[in-house]
């Protein structure tokens, strides 16, 4: 399912005055005619004459934007829904695709009676590693092949999902995996795909990315494309309850990081913006709740429905150099992804406002920036991005995160060979900024 809007307001940025809770929803309200006297947290001079040109020459030609979503059932109980819809895209012998680790948690099992008794014999398959391996996946492929199977079903997390495209993107073309490295590389359809997240973070679920690691080269490779998006994704926010802290400090920090850069895109639309700071608001006031106390439903659907709304948000707007960045450590030491953009995303935050902060005023708002700036200042726009950048870190603080890629193992002499790899990254062709691989390497060495 795809949707066409008319119109995208900005070439780069739209101002707000500022962005509240409605329940909830965020609201951004969009900057005021007549200018705001000074600021309550933030103080700020006065936008000149020149900044509010400047401010207004960021409005630029309306174009057209596409958003990709697939069907999407939400809410706690949900889980029997799978069930029905491989039933309803033509299912017989289902695959079902997970991992050792929620085999041991019982929701296979739990999905696999729901299966059976909607008239379906289910095959398993659960060789699935964090960081899915090329090899893992031709591993799927065969299972797929040997079963007989017509539909896709996965449940887990980012990396169970990812294989689970991986092995549908086989079954569909055949070849290996890496053969699609890219945009748009596959030919021909794939078998339809059910997904349930059991993590609250990557997206996956609902998006046209596949993320491989490529285990000859130690790197991910990034496949990219319509053909990705799942037909129907099931988001039951109760498999959340047994996911370890490290996983869900990482996942939800993975989703913080596709909200920040779903908005900041060069690819943004009035449409991926909206999805990008609910999922940004959602994280920075439910995240910390679900660690302290991690049987809590109503902090789970909130973290539940972040994590979909980032997807919602990155899949349609891409990504940029926190992502593309990333990807080439975790293929390199095979680490979590969400703690590793949880190290890398101040830096970039840094780096992609130098030159024009106003676009993080929004995301600072969200995340529960105090007061209020002047509407078009740039010093005020500067305080709020740095202030984001280092309310980024003090979360990561609270969830463990290292406070360096060195203390998890990336070495300066790792830098120019991991700053090579991110230019080849396709997230990193929307990055708000332009970024060589001396930037790169700059990014890098900060983050150490």
């Amino acid at each position: 399912m795809a949707y066409i809007v008319g119109r995208q307001e900005g070439g780069s940025v739209v101002l707000v005055d500022s962005v509240t809770r409605a329940g909830d929803s965020v609201i951004a309200r969009r900057r005021s005619v007549e200018p705001v006297v000074g600021a309550s947290a933030l103080p700020t001079p006065a936008a000149s004459p020149a900044e509010r040109a400047a401010a207004r020459s960021r409005t630029g030609t309306p174009r057209l934007a596409k958003f990709h979503v697939p069907e999407i059932l939400f809410g706690p109980g949900s889980l029997p829904e799978a069930a029905h819809a491989a039933v309803r895209l033509g299912a017989r012998r289902p695959l079902l695709v997970t991992d050792p680790g929620l085999c041991a948690a019982g929701w296979p099992t739990q999905l696999g009676a729901h299966l059976a008794e909607a008239g379906l014999r289910p095959a398993v398959w659960s060789g699935v590693t964090p960081n899915p391996k090329d090899h893992e996946i031709a591993a799927g492929h065969v299972a797929y092949r040997e079963h007989g199977c017509d539909v896709i079903v996965a449940l887990g997390g980012g990396s169970v999902i990812d294989a689970a495209k991986g092995i549908a993107l086989l079954a569909g073309n055949g070849g290996t995996i890496l053969d699609y490295e890219g945009v748009d590389r596959m030919a021909l359809p794939i078998p339809p795909l059910v997904m349930v997240p059991s993590t609250s973070g990557t997206g996956a679920d609902v998006s046209q990315f596949c993320i491989v690691t490529d285990t000859a080269r130690n790197t991910k490779i990034t496949i990219l494309g319509r053909a990705m998006v799942p037909d129907v994704s099931v988001v039951d926010p109760s498999l959340l309850t047994t996911m370890p802290d490290w996983l869900n400090a990482a996942t939800g920090l993975d989703a913080l990081t596709h909200g920040i850069e779903a908005y900041v895109s060069r690819a943004h639309n009035p449409l991926t913006d909206h999805h990008a700071l609910q999922a940004i608001a959602l994280v920075g006031e439910h995240l910390e709740r679900t660690m302290d106390h991690p049987a809590d439903e109503a902090a789970r659907t909130c973290m539940a429905q972040a994590a979909l709304e980032a997807g919602l948000a990155f899949t349609n707007a891409i990504l940029g150099a926190a992502h593309a960045m990333s990807h080439q450590v975790g293929g390199l030491l095979d680490l979590p992804h969400g703690v590793i953009n949880g190290v890398l995303l101040p830096h970039v935050i840094r780096f992609n406002s130098e030159p024009d902060p106003h676009r993080f005023v929004p995301i600072a708002q969200a995340l529960g920036l105090p007061g209020r700036i002047v509407p078009d200042s740039t010093a005020g726009a500067a305080e709020a991005a740095e202030w984001a950048a280092a309310e980024v870190r003090r979360l990561a603080d609270e969830l463990g995160v290292p406070k360096g890629l060195g203390e998890i193992g990336v070495t300066e002499a790792d830098v120019p060979l991991l700053s090579a790899m991110t230019l080849a990254d396709a997230c990193l062709s929307t990055n708000p900024r332009e970024a060589g691989q001396a930037d790169i390497e700059t990014l890098f060495r900060a983050a150490l």
